[in-house]
């Protein structure tokens, strides 16, 4: 019976020596458990009964650190667990320890960061907090993509040493749950937000001015958009001027059913009677 109760204080004491030992251990890999390390993170190597091997660490722009006994060793892309494991096979294979308990904690992360330019609602860099993180993460990330953005967005940038260079119609990849098109951002990528295309309408139109122009949208969507016609609009004299790539315009009669290109302009003359 004493025996059982010495054991229990025992266990109990135990635990609390190791929680105070490494809580940050412990809240670390729940926080990066599923992150990868990279160059620039300050790790804290704590091995078991071995305080010369116990140190703080900062992964180089080459993925290694270089430990004692050890030496130089790649952490960078592994998880902490993962990092452990490769830290306590080195000690094993060395024939340094037989069994060593090792344990990372995480003191500082100097994540890859992209950079979000363009029409969204607050340009800027973007830490990528977590790996596989995605285009519509990051557009999130930034407030999403304002009234004047397209819904293409080019992402740039190096992916196994080569250039990188990929334009994406978000709108259509996430209505249709793309998720290859909803593409994993790097660090060091570029996303840019391009203008959306406009149209152009004025004469004897209710709303002059410029507008959005829609997907395959017609001179009749587009006219309904700018208000539709005012009472002194012929619908026979409607024009269309649209740049050609001379940059000379051209002056069109276009059919209600016609599709608008970008920049085209829309001209209602006012009816002769």
């Amino acid at each position: 019976m004493w025996l059982s109760r010495i054991l229990l204080v025992l266990g109990a004491f135990l635990l609390t020596a190791l929680g105070a030992i490494a809580p940050q251990s412990a809240w670390a890999q729940g926080k990066v458990f599923n992150e990868r390390l990279g160059p620039g993170d300050l790790i804290r190597l704590f091995v078991y009964k071995s305080p010369d091997l116990s140190a703080e660490f900062r992964i180089q722009e080459s993925g290694r650190v270089t430990l004692p006994l050890v030496g130089p060793l790649t952490l960078s892309g592994s998880s902490i667990p993962e990092a452990e494991k490769l830290i306590s096979d080195a000690l094993i294979t060395g024939g340094f320890l037989q069994a060593p308990q090792v344990s990372i904690s995480l003191i500082s992360a100097r994540r890859a960061q992209a950079v979000v330019l363009g029409n969204v609602a607050k340009p800027g860099l973007v830490p990528l907090e977590y790996i596989n993180t995605r285009l519509s993460d990051v557009l999130a990330a930034v407030g999403g993509i304002s009234p004047t953005g397209s819904d293409d967005v080019v992402v740039t940038g190096q992916r196994e040493g080569a250039p990188y260079r990929k334009v994406i119609n978000v709108a259509k990849a996430l209505a249709q749950g793309d998720r290859e098109a909803d593409v994993v951002i790097q660090g060091g990528d570029v996303i840019y937000v391009q203008r959306a295309p406009v149209f152009y309408a004025y004469g004897e139109v209710q709303k002059p001015g410029s507008y959005r122009l829609e997907e395959r949208m017609t001179v009749q969507q587009a006219l309904v958009t700018a208000g539709g016609l005012s009472k002194r609009a012929s619908e026979e004299r409607i024009r269309l001027q649209r740049r050609k790539a001379d940059n000379l315009v051209d002056e069109l009669s276009p059919r209600l059913t016609d599709v608008l290109q970008p920049d085209d302009v829309l001209f209602v003359r006012e009816s002769l009677f």
